[in-house]
């Protein structure tokens, strides 16, 4: 059922706070992740090479070890690690050594809030709108892992892919048979971009990360939205790449991440597809 205005007024502000706190999840997950995959593929070469263990074998998940300063390794207290608010009161350092805490921190928790707010405020209390924040909250996290390490953990792609196809079981997405062909589709399209650039320079031209990304979106967003999110995700690489080769001082032919700007674009389809669609279609019909 569609909210009306008075539950808007008491679900936004709601969904701003579960999504703060949900971005302070999602900092631990996009920062310990890469380093989760890193050991379990070195501890699989070292089983393969028959190599012994390695010194380091302390456990490490999302859980494990607390949150602690690169800095110092003081442990971070609870009233520390309030969303954006501890990181202002603090002035962006930690409270023991004066160490600079990444503004990434507040700028996950901030941006999961304005996306999970926008989403409710889009589709209002709908099991629509909890969808839509489950498929948000994964590609903010994919975006910034692939940003930081141009890598598309399988753990974030595959879940997003077999989320979409279930949900397309739903009365309010689009049908099973939209999303099954949306994610092949979608993931047969980049690779055989890839394979065609590869064959054409020898060079490899995107992962497969961006494969499954696009899978995903196909899943969630059927096989009508996909010229849309290569184009929108195409567009905004051109104009974001250049701004970020510019102040980054990067030569030409730095390699760039292409899964941020796929996740743009599947969230803006998810949105608002096709509004986008009816408006870029009658533009060419004159």
């Amino acid at each position: 059922m569609q909210a009306n205005t008075v539950d808007l007024i008491f679900l936004l502000p709601v969904a701003a706070l579960i999504g703060a706190l949900v971005g302070s999840f999602l900092n631990v997950v996009i920062f310990r992740l890469p380093v989760m995959l890193e050991r379990s593929w070195q501890e699989e070469a070292r089983a393969i090479l028959e190599l012994d263990p390695p010194k380091d074998q302390s456990v490490f998940n999302l859980a494990t070890p607390p949150s602690r300063c690169n800095g110092c390794g003081s442990p971070i207290k609870p009233w520390q690690n309030i969303p954006v608010l501890s990181w202002l009161i603090q002035g962006g350092k930690c409270r023991t050594c004066k160490t600079s805490v990444s503004i990434q921190y507040p700028l996950i928790e901030t941006g999961s809030a304005l996306l999970t707010t926008l989403v409710v405020w889009h589709f209002g209390a709908t099991w629509q709108a909890f969808a839509g924040i489950i498929f948000t909250w994964f590609l903010i996290t994919g975006a910034v892992i692939d940003f930081h390490t141009k890598l598309l953990p399988d753990n974030i792609t595959l879940p997003l892919l077999w989320l979409g196809l279930l949900v397309s079981l739903a009365p309010f997405s689009i049908s099973p048979e939209h999303a099954i062909v949306g994610a092949v589709l979608g993931y047969l399209s980049l690779w055989s971009v890839y394979q065609l650039f590869k064959l054409l320079t020898g060079k490899e031209g995107m992962g497969y990360g961006d494969f499954k990304l696009l899978a995903g979106l196909g899943a969630w967003c059927g096989w009508e939205q996909l010229p849309l999110i290569i184009l929108l995700s195409s567009i905004t690489g051109a104009i974001l790449g250049i701004i970020w080769l510019k102040l980054g001082d990067k030569h030409k032919d730095t390699a760039m991440p292409f899964g941020p700007y796929l996740a743009i674009a599947g969230w803006l389809s998810y949105m608002w597809g096709p509004q986008m669609l009816d408006a870029y279609l009658g533009i060419l019909g004159g």
